[in-house]
């Protein structure tokens, strides 16, 4: 609920919590779908062969069902207490998890791309919910934002906002699997997935310091300039983009499950920290405003 937050167009508590129920509904029905096509494959992994599937601790069938269930609860409230485009954000997100995504694990290395593109939907769905635009319109034309821009003149929907949000969730997600591919890598080739940890390595540790480099431009440049964080916000983000960097590079240079750990690690600190540098720096909001101010400084105030 991120892009939820950090978007400036004004919403309600109502839509938030519909946001949170439906997506959550979503995210359930595509993990019980994937799991239900993968019990053999699950069973051959060390991470994977407890899931209750694999245990029959419940049966494909009841899985089965509550997949289909909240696959369809999920969309309708987001349909009916939120916004069509959420509903249908969440639905293709459920198909194509549960469909493409998942057929693709066993026959080519392209399927983290697209698990990538998965993971970065939910941001736009955040954004559709409080009424924004994804496709440039006459009404809300994509615009850059300069450095010191007059805030009464940043529009509160541009569609360069929703792109950033997703190109940063889909490149994050790179540096962040990747290292783990790696470290379970054996268990990826035992179980037949097509994972670049597995058939090509150099080029997992490349691709995951690619889009771990990706990450410095996409905040310092792409977010601050879509007018919904301040210009702030591009140097107070360089410090962990360059502690996820260097991690990066050091798991490209060694190749070794050290350097994975060390990097997947930095990952998991890094996006509630950036997150939480985006808002911070929200355009429009002064945070010192909520310091109760004294007598005296009331006084002077008026």
């Amino acid at each position: 609920m991120s892009s939820f937050a950090v978007c400036p167009l004004p919403s309600t508590v109502t839509t938030l919590l519909a946001t949170t129920v439906g997506t959550t509904l979503c995210c359930a029905s595509a993990n019980a779908l994937n799991q239900v096509q993968e019990v053999p494959f699950d069973a051959q992994m060390a991470r994977t062969r407890n899931r209750p599937l694999v245990r029959r601790a419940i049966s494909s069938g009841h899985a089965s069902t509550f997949g289909i269930v909240t696959g369809l609860a999920g969309p309708a409230i987001l349909y009916s207490m939120v916004n069509p485009t959420t509903a249908f954000l969440g639905l293709f997100n459920v198909a194509l998890y549960a469909g493409p995504y998942t057929w693709m694990k066993r026959r080519s290395t392209w399927n983290t791309s697209l698990g990538c593109i998965v993971g970065a939907v939910p941001p736009l769905m955040g954004w559709t919910a409080c009424g924004g635009t994804l496709i440039p319109s006459p009404e809300a034309p994509l615009q850059f934002i300069p450095p010191f821009t007059d805030l009464s003149v940043i529009p509160m929907d541009n569609p360069l906002a929703p792109l950033a949000l997703f190109l940063f969730l889909y490149s994050w997600q790179f540096a962040h699997f990747n290292p783990l591919s790696h470290m379970v890598r054996s268990s990826y080739a035992q179980a037949g997935y097509k994972m670049l940890s597995v058939l090509k390595p150099s080029k997992n540790t490349s691709v995951a310091l690619r889009h771990a480099l990706f990450l410095t431009p996409i905040c310092s440049v792409l977010i601050p300039g879509s007018g919904i964080v301040s210009w702030l916000f591009a140097l107070t983000s360089l410090p962990p983009n360059a502690v996820l960097a260097w991690a990066s590079w050091k798991f490209w240079k060694s190749g070794s499950e050290k350097d994975a750990r060390v990097l997947f690690r930095h990952c998991l600190w890094y996006l509630p920290t950036v997150f939480g540098l985006m808002m911070v720096h929200k355009t429009g909001v002064n945070w010192l405003g909520w310091i109760p101010q004294s007598n005296d400084e009331e006084k002077a105030v008026v």
